[in-house]
């Protein structure tokens, strides 16, 4: 089982990612997660990209790809795994498939979790974070018992600049120019399902397991 989750911030993604690298025992690999991780190993990638992140610099796709290289030979992933953030543009997309061809290996299936934009604009700016403990609630979903207030340590929620609705909207339209040509790119072959992200957590994992299946990875 050799899986991409893509989707724009919002959908939940990442949450069925994880569900599903925990229901079928294989590791999920954040590109988040793998370049902390090999920035506190000190690898060499790791090395690299920390020299950019002390510049205030993007890491450039070479070192990205270096460390999902090395992640990808680790014996953990010998028998699939589950991509998430990664890849994000068409070359990225074209270093994997060499990566895997390498290993005579191919992708599996490519997983493009959708909700509508407005939705997906409703789920990120009703957040509401606290600055001391940095539990996270929802005005919607998830409310603190006492409107405006932690219900952990008491402290004043706030809104992240990230969660405004411009920034909201800004990144959604970066997502969607970045991502379209590498959603056209594994939909031209074959690799391609979209997931309906709507609705529950648990139905959405239940669309997921019912694709795998019906495509025989499970």
């Amino acid at each position: 089982m050799r899986l991409i989750f893509l989707g724009a911030p919002g959908v939940g993604k990442g949450t069925q990612a994880d569900l599903i690298a925990a229901k079928f025992g294989r590791p999920k690999i954040s590109t988040g997660d793998i370049l902390r991780e090999a920035v506190r190993n000190k690898t060499p990638m790791g090395v690299q990209a920390k020299a950019c992140m002390d510049q205030g610099q993007l890491v450039p796709d070479s070192v990205v790809i270096g460390i999902v290289k090395d992640k990808l030979a680790e014996p953990a992933c010998a028998k699939g795994f589950l991509l998430d953030g990664f890849p994000r543009t068409v070359p990225q997309a074209e270093e994997l498939a060499a990566i895997l061809k390498a290993r005579g290996l191919q992708l599996d299936r490519v997983i493009n979790v959708s909700v509508p934009r407005e939705d997906v604009v409703r789920r990120l700016t009703g957040r509401r974070s606290c600055p001391k403990c940095q539990a996270v609630f929802h005005v919607e979903f998830a409310p603190p018992t006492r409107d405006g207030f932690c219900d952990r340590c008491g402290g004043a929620l706030m809104q992240r600049s990230d969660d405004k609705r411009e920034t909201v909207e800004n990144r959604l339209a970066v997502y969607e120019a970045q991502t379209a040509p590498l959603i056209a790119y594994y939909r031209q072959r074959g690799l391609l399902s979209d997931i309906d992200g709507a609705g529950k957590v648990e139905q959405v994992q239940q669309r997921v397991v019912e694709l795998l299946s019906a495509n025989g990875l499970v």
